[in-house]
């Protein structure tokens, strides 16, 4: 989500481009590198938040193509391509598997196209997250979604981009009410830790971006009133349902979790 128009600007940095910078991209320019180097320069560790996140939504789209007949995927505010994105990794376990990106940034738009032209399966909706009445009905989307079928909705990192008097809880109701039973909910969101580091990280967007809200559990949950919360809960991202389990943590991989590790959260709901 972005407040960019329909062109690419190089000279402001973009939320999508920077996270693509955290994450190893190339996608980027000089002004979203500059922000990138405050988090890698200044907040040492921080990029970790990027990984675990990006690794808690490769599990969630995993597991739902795995363990349910769910074969309708909508990304919303999915960001610049990467590895693993969410068609691949669906379509690798069910390759059936249909997927609407949605997003407003320019080079999202672009890059993204280019990614997905020989996908059939698949589809870039430019639309903003705050405006999902449009999303429903682009004509990608009603091409692509059968509502009267489970689709899973994915808010992969990007409802802390909203802020509070943007209603976040609304956006969700909004595809809650439009999901049929048996519908899943993939949410990852900036969790507020109350020390130095998330007043920190949280100064640096909202001067930069004007948005970014830490939430706490509470509230993150809160997002998800009317769903199911599915085992093991909203919990830190690296602790959601991690691929290596070890006594250590209650759910974990062999090692205590970073402070940074703390201040992404996960969690997947369903639609009883």
């Amino acid at each position: 989500m972005t407040h960019e128009g329909s062109s690419i600007d190089s000279t402001k940095p973009s939320i999508a481009r920077v996270y693509d910078y955290l994450l190893g991209g190339k996608d980027n320019y000089a002004v979203d590198r500059e922000i990138g180097d405050v988090f890698k320069r200044d907040l040492p560790g921080s990029v970790a938040i990027a990984f675990a996140n990006r690794a808690a939504l490769t599990r969630a789209v995993r597991e739902i193509s795995t363990t349910t007949d769910v074969r309708q995927f909508i990304d919303l505010g999915s960001g610049l391509p990467t590895a693993d994105n969410v068609h691949q990794v669906a379509q690798r376990h069910a390759p059936e598997s249909r997927v609407v990106y949605v997003d407003t940034d320019p080079q999202v738009l672009v890059h993204g196209r280019a990614l997905l032209e020989e996908n059939e399966h698949t589809r870039v909706v430019p639309a903003d997250v705050r405006d999902p009445e449009a999303i429903r009905a682009h004509p990608d989307t009603v091409e692509l979604i059968d509502f009267d079928r489970p689709v899973a909705v994915i808010f992969s990192a990007i409802l802390h981009h909203v802020n509070d008097e943007e209603d976040p809880a609304a956006i969700v109701r909004y595809w809650r009410e439009q999901a049929p039973s048996g519908s899943y909910f993939f949410v990852s969101h900036f969790r507020s830790g109350n020390n130095p580091e998330t007043e920190e990280a949280e100064k640096v967007l909202q001067q930069t971006f004007g948005r970014g809200r830490w939430r706490s559990d509470e509230e993150i949950e809160a997002l998800l009133d009317g769903l199911e919360i599915l085992d093991p809960g909203v919990v830190p991202a690296s602790l959601w349902r991690p691929d290596v389990v070890d006594s250590r943590w209650n759910r974990g991989g062999g090692r205590e979790l970073t402070v940074w590790e703390h201040l992404i959260s996960a969690g997947l709901a369903r639609k009883s």
